[in-house]
C-alpha cells in the first residue's frame, strides 16, 4: 500500500494517528480497514489498541514495552517507522467486511420522524422507504454507544440534519438518518438522529463472544418487514 498520502502525527505521548483523508469515502475507509486487519493479524510489539474511524486509524502503544531504540530519536519515531514498514507490505486489492441484510420496520409508530423527513424532502413516506432500502451502506466505524454503526452514504434526496433538540430516549433498534449517515441505536439512549424505522435485531449482546452485530468494513442492506413481522422477530430473539 502506498504511504505517500498518509499524515502521521502523535496523539498524546502514547498514541499516534494515521490520517488518510478528511472526507467520508468508501475507498479510503477500505484502506483504513486493510491497515486495521493487517495490524491485528501481525501484532507489533508494544501496541495495545488499534482504533479505526472514517478515514483514520489511531494506534495506542505502551512506552515501557518499547524501551530505548538507539536508531530513533523517540518512541514515536520508532513506532511510526515500524507501522510504515507494515503498511508498505499490505496488498489492498480485496474488499474487507461482510455483506449483511438487516430487517427494518418503517411503520410510523416506530419511525418517529419518518413523516417529517418525508415532508422535509418533498417525498412520500413510501419513496423515503424505497430510497433507504435501495442503498448498500458501508459501516465506517462503531462508536457513541457499544455497537452503534456509523454508515454511509444516504441518498441525497432523503438526507436531513440532526434534530435541533435531541430526544431524551431513543428506543433500542431505532434506525436513524443524520445528514449523509444512517445508523442504528443498539440501546435505549438519548439521541438526535431522525428516526425513520426500527430493527428487531440486537446490535449489541454482551453475552456473545463478539458482542457487536456489525463491524467496521461491513456492508449493510436494509429490507422492510411489517409491524407484525417486527414483533414476531423481536419476540423470537428475546425468548
Amino acid at each position: 500500500m502506498n504511504v505517500s498520502n498518509l499524515n502521521i502525527y502523535p496523539l498524546g505521548d502514547q498514541a499516534l494517528t494515521l490520517q488518510l483523508s478528511d472526507q467520508i469515502d468508501a475507498s479510503v475507509n477500505q484502506q483504513v480497514m486493510h491497515i486495521f486487519h493487517h495490524l491485528q493479524n501481525h501484532p507489533i510489539k508494544a501496541v495495545t489498541d488499534i482504533i479505526p474511524a472514517y478515514s483514520s486509524i489511531t494506534i495506542v502503544y505502551d512506552l515501557a514495552q518499547i524501551g530505548l531504540q538507539h536508531r530513533f530519536s523517540s518512541s514515536f519515531e520508532w513506532i511510526k517507522a515500524t507501522i510504515i514498514q507494515h503498511i508498505e507490505s499490505i496488498n489492498a486489492s480485496n474488499l474487507i467486511g461482510r455483506h449483511i441484510k438487516i430487517p427494518a420496520c418503517y411503520d410510523v409508530s416506530l419511525g418517529l420522524d419518518l413523516i417529517e423527513l418525508a415532508q422535509h424532502n418533498q417525498l412520500s413516506v413510501e419513496e423515503v422507504i424505497h430510497k433507504h432500502t435501495s442503498q448498500t451502506y458501508q459501516v465506517y466505524m462503531i462508536g457513541f454507544l457499544p455497537g452503534f454503526p456509523y454508515m454511509a452514504a444516504v441518498d441525497p434526496s432523503i438526507q436531513m440534519n440532526r434534530r435541533a433538540v435531541p430526544r431524551q430516549i431513543v428506543p433500542k433498534g431505532s434506525v436513524g438518518i443524520a445528514g449523509a449517515q444512517t445508523g442504528i441505536y443498539p440501546l435505549d439512549s438519548p439521541g438526535g438522529w431522525q428516526i425513520i424505522g426500527q430493527t428487531p435485531l440486537n446490535l449489541f449482546d454482551i453475552s456473545k463472544e463478539n458482542p457487536c452485530l456489525l463491524s467496521p468494513g461491513d456492508r449493510v442492506e436494509f429490507y422492510t418487514v411489517s409491524l407484525e413481522e417486527f414483533w414476531e422477530i423481536r419476540k423470537a430473539i428475546t425468548a
